[in-house]
Parts: C-alpha cells; sequence; structure tokens
C-alpha cells in the first residue's frame, strides 16, 4: 500500500518490461518447438523415399518385373475382351449360314449355284427333285444335265456370254425318261471385274400347269369352235330356207318376169351365203404374214382415202405422230380399213355431220417403241351391253353384217402382238385403240439380255 502510494497507483515501469519479455519468449519457445517437429516428419518422409528409391536402384529387376505383370495382365484383359467380340461374330455369322441354309433347302424354288470353271457348287433339294436328279453338287452342270439338254445351253451362253435368261419355259427329261416343262430364269454372278464368276439359276417345274393351260385352251378352242359353228349353221339355215321359198315359188309361177325375180333373189342368197363362209376361212385359216417394214403414214392415208370414197358425206381427218413397225401391210391395211369404215358409218348419222379422227401416238419408251392408232367418231357410240361381245365371232349389230369383221381385225393386230381395244368417248361416239410394236418380237421359249445380279 505504501509502494503504490508512493508511486502514485501505477505498475512500476520495469515491471511491465519483465512481463513482455516473459511473453515474447513463450511465442519464441512455442513456435521453434513446432518448427522442430514439422522438420523432423519432414525429414522422415524425405528418408523413407530415399529408402525406397534406394531400393529401387538397387534391385532394378523387380521393378522391371511388376511392370512387365502390370502390362501382361492388361494385355490379357484386352485378349480376354476380343475373344468375346469374336465369339460374337462367330455366333452371328454362324447364325446366318444357318439362316440362309434353312431358306435355300425350304425354298420351293430350285436353286442351282454354278461356278466359272463349270462346277455346280450349291443345290437345293427342290432343284434336285425339280430336276429328277440327287448329288448334284460338285458335278459339272453339262454332265449331270446333259450335255445336249436346252438347260446345258443357257446355263453355257450365260457363263460365257453373261446372258440373263428370265422366265423361259424349256424342256427337260430326268433320268427315267420323263418329260417336263421347267420356267427357268438363270443370271450370271458378276464381281466388279465384270468377269463372270458363276451363275445363278432358279427352277419351278410348270409341267401340271402347261398341261393345265392346254387343257383349258384346248375347252376355249372347242368352245369357240361351237359358237362358229352355230353362227354358220344359223347363216346357213337362214339361206337356205330363202332359197328353198323361192325355188319352190318357181315351180308355180309361169310368168318370165316372176321367175327372173326369183332366180335373182336366190343368187343373192347365194352370194350372202358366200360371203359368209369366205369370211368364215378368213378368220379360220391361218394367216400367212410378211415380216417387212410398213410405213404406218402412207398406210393410214391410203385407208383414209378408201374409206372416204364410200363415205364421201363423212369427214376423216388424221394427225399425230406416225413410225414404221414391222409387220404384213396388207393385213395391216385391211384391219385399219375395217375399223376406219365401220367407224364412217357409225358417224354417217351423226346431226352435226359426220366425222372421223385417225390419231398417232407414238411411244418410244416402252420396250422396243410402241405405235399407238386410235379412230375416233361422233356416232351414236357402242351400247354398254354391247362392248363386251363386239369382238366375238358372228356377233354383230348390222342387219347385213356377219359378225367376223371385228373378230378377224382382233386375230390380224394379236397376230402381229399387239392389242386393240373399243371404248365409248365421254363427249359422244366410239374409239378403238390399235396398239402395235414398232418391232414385232419372234415368240421364243426365253428372254436374254446382258446384265447380272
Amino acid at each position: 500500500m505504501t509502494l503504490l502510494a508512493e508511486t502514485g497507483g501505477t505498475w512500476p515501469i520495469w515491471l511491465t518490461a519483465i512481463c513482455f519479455l516473459l511473453l515474447v519468449m513463450i511465442v519464441v519457445s512455442l513456435f521453434t518447438l513446432a518448427l522442430r517437429k514439422f522438420a523432423r516428419t519432414h525429414h522422415e518422409d524425405n528418408r523413407e523415399d530415399a529408402r525406397a528409391q534406394k531400393a529401387v536402384m538397387q534391385n532394378p529387376s523387380a521393378f522391371m518385373a511388376a511392370s512387365m505383370e502390370a502390362v501382361i495382365r492388361k494385355l490379357k484383359e484386352q485378349e480376354r475382351e476380343l475373344e468375346r467380340l469374336h465369339q460374337e461374330e462367330r455366333e452371328r455369322a454362324e447364325q446366318t449360314l444357318r439362316l440362309s441354309e434353312a431358306v435355300t433347302r425350304h425354298m420351293p424354288a430350285g436353286l442351282l449355284v454354278v461356278s466359272a470353271a463349270g462346277l455346280i457348287i450349291s443345290a437345293n433339294p427342290a432343284a434336285e427333285t425339280t430336276l429328277g436328279l440327287r448329288a448334284l453338287p460338285f458335278r459339272r452342270y453339262n454332265e449331270a444335265l446333259g450335255a445336249d439338254s436346252e438347260l446345258t445351253n443357257l446355263l453355257g451362253r450365260c457363263l460365257k456370254e453373261g446372258l440373263v435368261f428370265r422366265r423361259g419355259l424349256i424342256r427337260h427329261v430326268t433320268p427315267e425318261g420323263e418329260l417336263r416343262r421347267l420356267g427357268v430364269t438363270i443370271s450370271p454372278i458378276e464381281p466388279e471385274t465384270a468377269t463372270v464368276s458363276g451363275a445363278i439359276c432358279l427352277l419351278s417345274d410348270l409341267t401340271e400347269l402347261t398341261l393345265l393351260q392346254k387343257q383349258v385352251q384346248l375347252k376355249e378352242n372347242l368352245a369357240a369352235l361351237g359358237e362358229l359353228s352355230a353362227g354358220i349353221a344359223h347363216e346357213f339355215k337362214n339361206g337356205l330356207a330363202t332359197i328353198s321359198g323361192y325355188a319352190q315359188m318357181l315351180r308355180s309361177e309361169t310368168t318370165p318376169s316372176e321367175v327372173a325375180e326369183c332366180a335373182a333373189r336366190i343368187l343373192d342368197q347365194t352370194r350372202s351365203i358366200t360371203h359368209v363362209v369366205t369370211e368364215f376361212l378368213k378368220y379360220a385359216r391361218p394367216l400367212e404374214m410378211a415380216d417387212e417394214q410398213v410405213a404406218v403414214q402412207p398406210l393410214v392415208e391410203r385407208v383414209a382415202a378408201e374409206a372416204g370414197e364410200t363415205q364421201p358425206e363423212v369427214s376423216i381427218f388424221i394427225d399425230g405422230q406416225f413410225s414404221d413397225v414391222s409387220g404384213d401391210e396388207a393385213l395391216l391395211r385391211q384391219a385399219l380399213l375395217n375399223l376406219v369404215r365401220n367407224a364412217a358409218e357409225a358417224a354417217h348419222s351423226a346431226p352435226a355431220g359426220g366425222r372421223v379422227r385417225i390419231r398417232g401416238i407414238v411411244n418410244a419408251k416402252a420396250g422396243g417403241g410402241i405405235q399407238q392408232i386410235s379412230v375416233l367418231d361422233n356416232g351414236p357410240g357402242i351400247p354398254p351391253a354391247d362392248l363386251p361381245r363386239i369382238f366375238q365371232p358372228f356377233y354383230t349389230t348390222k342387219t347385213q353384217g356377219t359378225g367376223l369383221g371385228l373378230a378377224i381385225v382382233q386375230k390380224i393386230i394379236l397376230q402381229h402382238g399387239g392389242s386393240v381395244e373399243a371404248r365409248n368417248r365421254s363427249q359422244g361416239g366410239a374409239e378403238f385403240i390399235v396398239t402395235l410394236p414398232v418391232r414385232r418380237q419372234v415368240e421364243e421359249t426365253v428372254e436374254s439380255a446382258l446384265g447380272g445380279i
């Protein structure tokens, strides 16, 4: 109390300085201890690294072995992955092969694959059944099928010339001597080098179908013959009845004028019967056709002039495009003249004046080219009930007609490889459309063209 009083109640300066120094020493001591501890820990780590580096330097083979072991382990993992992928590819390839073999084995059409060397690489069961042969693979096609058979000739041309044969109908004799009708399609196998490396042949047994078609055709021919016979019998019956009536009248008549009149009518009926027989023979007799180039434009002009002479009051016009066609000019003239005359007769009684138009259209892109000739008139048209029957023999709506004109037209056009159809025009009148190929194709058993699969 005395000391605080003497100093005025405050700490002495020397005591404050001592306390400050003690505090600084404590802080420095703590920092020093921490620094030493960090240095000791870092030194121990460095010493361990040094020992590890020293161990590596002292034993490099162990390090290399460990590295190689890691690389080998990685390669084995990649090998296992590649093996798994290869296994999946093999399974997919085997599955595709099994599917392809199953499709080939069970397909209804016969399949032959022939190599460029002439060996049969593959033949499915349908091909062996169709051909009546067994164990076809790895045999030469000309030995297995016969050196002179039609199928051998087609396969040889395909392999040699690269020809394609589509939808052909050929004859094939089995080893048992059975004759079969086969439908064939043959195409070459061509790689990028355009060298034929083989041929693929599809086969179908059409024997039963061909026989059925022949039977149907025979029935149709017999039915047509029956209709023709009925038509001829009807015409003959009418003519003979008229002749018989006038002959009986001759026996009772005495004046020369009545005798002459009856004789004239008998002659008319005999001429009518002769005309029917002549027209029937034209229809029934096979056509002998010339194969020549026919200029359609001048032919149409001559037909129009001849038809105009018989119907001078009917105007006949010609327009459009006309080309040359291969065929028989006389037969084509007969067919077109019949159509134009019919059109002129139909337009004869038109209120506004009869008009007939002959129009030509050439389509050069259709096959080898198509010439279309349309005959249009402004007459009354064709009754709808008669349209399906106008090309039938002995069907006619004319009082003096034989019913063979349009039937003969259809036969001529069909013989030229074309077609003819009739229809009514929306503005009135009828239209007959004749379609002719520019180059008439001779019927063959196969169609061939260059190309490949």
